[in-house]
């Protein structure tokens, strides 16, 4: 009478045991507690330990007050990537209107283009004040005033593109504006300037992502300004006195860590004024007397 029954538990047995075989060979890296094992070089990386970050150097303090080359100013937390065209990354794509720091410094920034009247002043306030600054030379204007250039140069000062003829650059092809950085980088050694790279500015202050684009990668970081002084609009119905002490008094209103001041070297082309030489010796007096010190544009590449 048990045959039956002992016939289907023998069957159900083998069964299980085939069905036990399978599940155990063929998908067990299918299986959601299956654990698979890790390359051999995930597991190096793994248990390698971290390497321990190197500290960026500390800047050197400057061994009295008025020196012209200050400390460094550190603008990032650790060493500065470039593109391939030298740009720093994180400037690239841009029109830098600050210095990033937290640091009190100003970088007094001076465009020529029309003529020099107002170099000797300028380069005598920066001399007895003890202060090199940056100068954005287009090369018409390196053609016209070699002297000029050398002056600013010999002196110790910081050089940058302007362009060569001073033109709109958003009305001019990428071929073109090339060719009007690369003319005015020439024009600009030819007359004994230093080397302006990597520092540019755009005439007018004129500028879009593509001719911003165009410079960098031309090797050029695009340098806009935090404030214009307005000194080259000369007296506009006012008297000198009240003119000059307008120029001092907008540059202090916008006086920040970082900041960029905009002047110019050349004169009013109606009265010939030169504002902004008439007003540089207060506008630093006023400065350091707020505790800022002062830079060249190098403190953006640091």
């Amino acid at each position: 009478m048990c045959r039956r029954p002992c016939l289907v538990t023998v069957i159900l047995a083998v069964e299980l045991a085939v069905v036990g075989l399978l599940a155990g060979t063929g998908c067990g890296r299918h299986h959601p507690s299956a654990t698979p094992t890790p390359p051999p070089s995930a597991t190096a990386a793994a248990t390698q330990p971290p390497k321990s970050p190197t500290a960026p150097p500390s800047p050197t303090a400057s061994p009295s007050a008025g020196r012209t080359t200050p400390a460094p100013i550190r603008t990032s937390p650790g060493p500065t990537r470039t593109t391939a065209a030298g740009v720093p990354a994180a400037l690239w794509g841009r029109d830098v209107e600050v210095i990033p720091t937290s640091q009190r410094v100003v970088a007094l920034t001076f465009d020529a283009g029309a003529n020099a009247d107002a170099v000797p002043s300028i380069l005598g306030t920066l001399s007895v004040k003890g202060i090199k600054a940056t100068f954005f030379l287009t090369g018409s204007f390196a053609q016209d005033f070699p002297g000029s250039v050398r002056a600013i140069s010999a002196a110790g000062h910081r050089i940058g593109n302007h362009t060569a003829t001073h033109p709109h650059c958003t009305s001019l092809s990428d071929a073109a504006l090339r060719g009007q950085i690369s003319t005015a980088q020439t024009q600009i050694g030819a007359a004994g300037g230093s080397d302006p790279r990597p520092l540019f500015r755009f005439p007018y202050g004129e500028r879009d992502s593509r001719t911003i684009g165009v410079v960098n990668g031309a090797g050029y970081v695009a340098v806009r300004w935090t404030v214009d002084s307005l000194g080259w609009q000369g007296l506009s119905g006012r008297d000198l006195p009240h003119a000059t002490q307008a120029v001092a008094d907008r540059v202090m209103a916008a006086a920040r860590p970082g900041q960029i001041v905009l002047m110019h070297v050349g004169s009013n082309p109606d009265d010939h004024t030169t504002l902004d030489a008439a007003a540089l010796p207060t506008v630093i007096d006023r400065l350091r007397a707020d505790g800022y010190r002062f830079v060249t544009l190098d403190a953006l590449l640091s």
